[in-house]
């Protein structure tokens, strides 16, 4: 079973294509125009140990947020596309990392139902040009598209650039446990018969 996904996402204000393999090894190659972002994306790819291939120009005379968003929501199809009928995988996962000062806890329930709980500290509003105030809009953007529940929180930390990086590390991880395919279940990990 291929657990694939190529998703185009194009609007006035963006054009995205991204390709995912979630049974993939963390090769990764990001290009959006927002550098920290493409960090970010990366980490997301990795330590998910998923092949993601992010390919995003848009509209960055005017600013980072659509290109941004854009991205997550087509991350987010890919994820669900690539999950399919969901039978077999764990559903659940969760993770706790440290990184340096700071201590990111996040949970995943790839459920069907889309919903966020993020619980970040104030931080600086700029990392390069990347605006910290969009890390809860990717996630808001990511968990609507491939239709998941996510809990983000940050438990300790200072520098923004390690509390941001923290939690895309950390979902990374819940994800990656999440999707796993667990040869004791059988089906849809669910009584009610979907996800």
């Amino acid at each position: 079973m291929s657990r694939t996904a190529h998703v185009e996402r194009v609007t006035n204000e963006s054009s995205v294509i991204v390709d995912l393999n979630l049974d993939g090894t963390g090769q990764i190659d990001i290009e959006t125009g927002v550098p920290f972002f493409d960090h970010m994306m990366s980490q997301l790819g990795k330590h998910g140990g998923f092949d993601l291939t992010i390919r995003a120009v848009g509209d960055l005379h005017i600013d980072s947020h659509h290109t941004v968003e854009d991205t997550a929501l087509a991350v987010g199809q890919a994820l669900r596309e690539a999950l399919g009928t969901k039978e077999g995988i764990r559903r659940y996962g969760d993770a706790v990392v440290p990184m340096d000062e700071v201590c990111v806890q996040a949970a995943v329930d790839v459920s069907g139902r889309p919903y966020l709980v993020h619980d970040e500290p104030e931080m600086v509003e700029l990392i390069g040009s990347y605006d910290t105030t969009l890390t809860k809009h990717i996630w808001e953007s990511l968990v609507a598209s491939a239709q998941i529940c996510l809990h983000v929180r940050v438990i300790s930390g200072r520098n923004a650039h390690h509390t941001v990086e923290g939690q895309f590390k950390a979902v990374a991880r819940a994800l990656r446990d999440a999707v796993a395919l667990d040869a004791r279940v059988i089906g849809v990990p669910s009584t009610k018969g979907t996800l």
